[in-house]
């Protein structure tokens, strides 16, 4: 199915007015409830979801849309729309700017278009199927780091860190020991986005949803970087686990979660 322009126009459209709704409310005090113990939402998420998802709606009505902060209603439409409207909540209401807006487009099953907006550094992000990613209209490339011991790596904790944190740390000791250094900014759709463009080199992460990564991760290899999952399988946006890199060094990183598995079954042996 071809990809249609407008596509992106909206996505960028619609990026760019919750950039401005998040601006508007930031450095604000913020109501904040939670989905569960440690996952919180705030009155500015709905906002922009209500934007953006207006915006789509009444471009291209048939379509369906999969957003963090509704249920989702399909239509049965092989046009689907994925969308965090604000990435980093909890950076946001704590007033760390490092927050964004991702909105990916996925047609019969496979992701053609997708935007990231960083509104605090004006940095608009997108890659379309083909057709390469790019930054703020520049287009962008992975680096060219080709070893672990000097790639410079980024990584997230899922909400029920709390609960296995050992589990978790068992990875982060292993590339904090492998890899030149780590870092753990609060927003997978801005870490990938900064792999796309060489600013890291590696990144995993478990229990991502794909409005965290829809978009970025199409950047990624679209800027000549490799995703897969954790064994090196082709990656699914719909899995629950994910390892980004510059393609370069993906297979040590490979090999270094190799080694934590089998420290796991020895243990449980």
């Amino acid at each position: 199915m071809k990809v249609d322009d407008r596509y992106l126009e909206l996505a960028v459209a619609a990026a760019k007015e919750a950039g401005r709704i998040q601006m508007r409310h930031f450095g604000h005090s913020h109501p904040v409830e939670y989905k569960g113990e440690f996952n919180p939402v705030t009155e500015v998420d709905r906002l922009c979801e209500r934007a953006i998802v207006r915006m789509i709606s009444d471009a291209f009505p048939e379509h369906d849309i999969l957003t963090e902060e509704s249920p989702f209603e399909g239509k049965g439409s092989p046009w689907r729309w994925i969308i965090d409207p604000l990435d980093g909540t909890t950076n946001y209401f704590h007033g760390f700017p490092c927050f964004c807006v991702s909105i990916g487009l996925e047609i019969e099953g496979d992701v053609k278009v997708g935007v990231v907006y960083i509104p605090t550094l004006k940095e608009l992000f997108h890659g379309q199927k083909g057709k390469g990613a790019f930054l703020n209209g520049k287009r962008i490339v992975v680096s060219e780091i080709d070893r672990l011991n000097r790639s410079f790596l980024c990584t997230g904790f899922p909400y029920d860190v709390h609960e296995h944190a050992d589990f978790y740390l068992r990875y982060f000791r292993q590339f904090l020991t492998k890899g030149f250094a780590i870092r753990r900014p609060g927003s997978a759709a801005i870490d990938l986005s900064y792999l796309a463009t060489g600013r890291f080199d590696g990144f995993w992460e478990f229990k991502l949803h794909p409005w965290d990564v829809a978009a970025a991760t199409l950047m990624i290899t679209e800027a000549g970087g490799k995703v897969s999952d954790l064994e090196g399988r082709p990656y699914d946006i719909y899995s629950e686990e994910i390892l980004a890199s510059n393609g370069l060094v993906h297979e040590e990183m490979l090999q270094a979660i190799r080694e934590i598995n089998g420290e796991r079954k020895e243990h449980s042996a």
